[in-house]
């Protein structure tokens, strides 16, 4: 990192100890005065975005074919990168991707057993449903792809080193072995590529990825330096008339707008940034990181740097943690392969399955209903909502405020109703209870329905 322009200005990567891989640790103490809490810089160079996978001599051509036929999509044109760089032997990529941990705690790496434990749960139905989807995508379409960039690889290799022998005089030696070099192939990988690497690439990506905010500029380089800018003197050069003159100094200070305008907006693209992606989860996180375009925060332009939301509160020594947003425990098993005691994000997933709806009475009419209305099959719940069951308040405190609460009233075309004695014991989102009570109609509720539809 240090030769490709990474900065640690207060931070060290090492491993946490315990098998838990590795983070982002404080190795200064704060400077007397200072305020900007910058530990980390990282050139934009360095991430690992579709953009650079397109831009890469040896795979890039064949990956943009595939990305400009369709074949491909921004997320697994960089799963194939990675595929490929770990296969080859010479990669320069080498380095950061043997930091990089080599299994996952995630569901999605369970055996059978442990995957039977969560049976009955929606983790359990959405990682057989993911293994299956992406066995199929590997069996279809990735093992062949890797091992083609793999072969281009190697076929650039020996146009290298024909280069390489035509330019200095081949010894003998180098002349004898060079059928034997040529058949065991250069810089290609000895083994076969198996579902194994799609798994580890996929749970790289998505364990790792940060959704980025780069500037315009660096995304689509050269449109924006490489237009020719018309001057005054071009103008009045031009021959054309006075007033087609001032049309086209309007049209060119408009153009000018247009281009800082579009100089100065982000594109969000998802990416692999090695430094920035060592940092781990904490829900009470200590730092963030930002995008600097032009370098006012850390001096490096166009780069992602690390920074301390209060600098003085880190010890040395003591590992820094980002917050990966407000996720439950199942996303954080499913996609991390970890989880938090008392997590204040977690959740409850309430669903009515699809197959129970389809043996109903009157189920293809339900079922039309609730297309209709766009009917919600499942909602989240923040399991603190079911700390006291699904009904009443035990706490006298909580009764006491139930007591003090203001009635209120709500109208209607029809003038005023009476509030529902179950308002304040409702669990559900209204959107779900729609649902439900679509579901549980009657056929002579159901003829009314129709018969409503029809008038309209």
């Amino acid at each position: 990192m240090d030769a490709n322009g990474a900065d640690l200005r207060g931070c060290t990567i090492r491993a946490c100890g315990g098998g838990k891989g590795s983070g982002v640790f404080s190795t200064a103490a704060p400077e007397p005065g200072a305020t900007d809490g910058v530990v980390m810089v990282v050139p934009l160079d360095l991430a690992v975005t579709p953009m650079r996978v397109l831009q890469d001599p040896l795979v890039g051509p064949r990956c943009r074919a595939l990305f400009e036929e369709g074949g491909v999509d921004d997320r697994l044109l960089v799963m194939l990168f990675l595929m490929a760089e770990r296969r080859r032997p010479g990669s320069l990529w080498k380095p950061y991707l043997d930091m990089l941990p080599s299994t996952f705690g995630s569901s999605l790496w369970f055996s059978e057993e442990e995957l039977a434990e969560l049976e009955g749960t929606t983790l359990y139905r959405a990682t057989v449903i993911q293994r299956k989807s992406m066995q199929s995508l590997f069996d279809e379409k990735v093992k062949g792809l890797v091992e083609e960039l793999l072969h281009a690889d190697e076929s650039a290799s020996v146009i290298m080193l024909v280069i390489l022998l035509t330019l200095y005089d081949a010894s003998p030696l180098m002349l004898k072995y060079w059928p034997v070099v040529c058949s065991q192939g250069i810089g290609a990988s000895s083994t076969e590529v198996v579902f194994e690497d799609f798994l580890w690439a996929n749970s790289i990506f998505w364990t790792r990825a940060l959704n980025i905010p780069l500037p315009h500029s660096y995304v689509f380089p050269g449109l924006c330096g490489d237009q020719h800018t018309r001057t005054d003197d071009d103008v009045c050069d031009s021959g054309l008339p006075a007033h087609q003159e001032t049309d086209v100094k309007a049209k060119d200070s408009t153009a000018d707008e247009n281009s800082k305008s579009r100089n100065t907006e982000s594109i969000w693209v998802e990416g692999l940034v090695p430094g920035i992606d060592f940092c781990n989860h904490n829900v009470k996180a200590l730092a963030t990181w930002e995008v600097d375009s032009v370098g006012n925060a850390t001096g490096v332009p166009a780069s992602m740097y690390l920074m301390l939301a209060d600098k003085s509160s880190v010890e040395v020594g003591a590992e820094i943690y980002i917050n990966y947003g407000n996720k439950g425990n199942e996303e954080l098993l499913y996609l991390y392969g970890f989880v938090i005691d008392n997590n204040p994000d977690d959740f409850l997933m309430v669903h009515y399955p699809v197959e129970a709806l389809r043996q109903i009475q009157s189920a293809d009419i339900k079922m039309r209903l609730l297309e209709i209305q766009k009917g919600e099959l499942r909602c989240l719940l923040p399991r603190s909502l079911l700390d006291n069951g699904f009904f009443g308040i035990h706490s006298s405190e909580d009764k006491d405020n139930k007591k003090n609460i203001s009635p209120f009233s709500s109208y209607s075309w029809s003038g005023q109703r009476k509030v529902p004695s179950y308002l304040h014991k409702i669990v559900f989102p209204q959107e779900f209870m729609s649902t439900l009570r679509t579901i549980a109609m009657q056929d002579h509720e159901l003829e009314q329905v129709a018969s409503l539809l029809g008038e309209v």
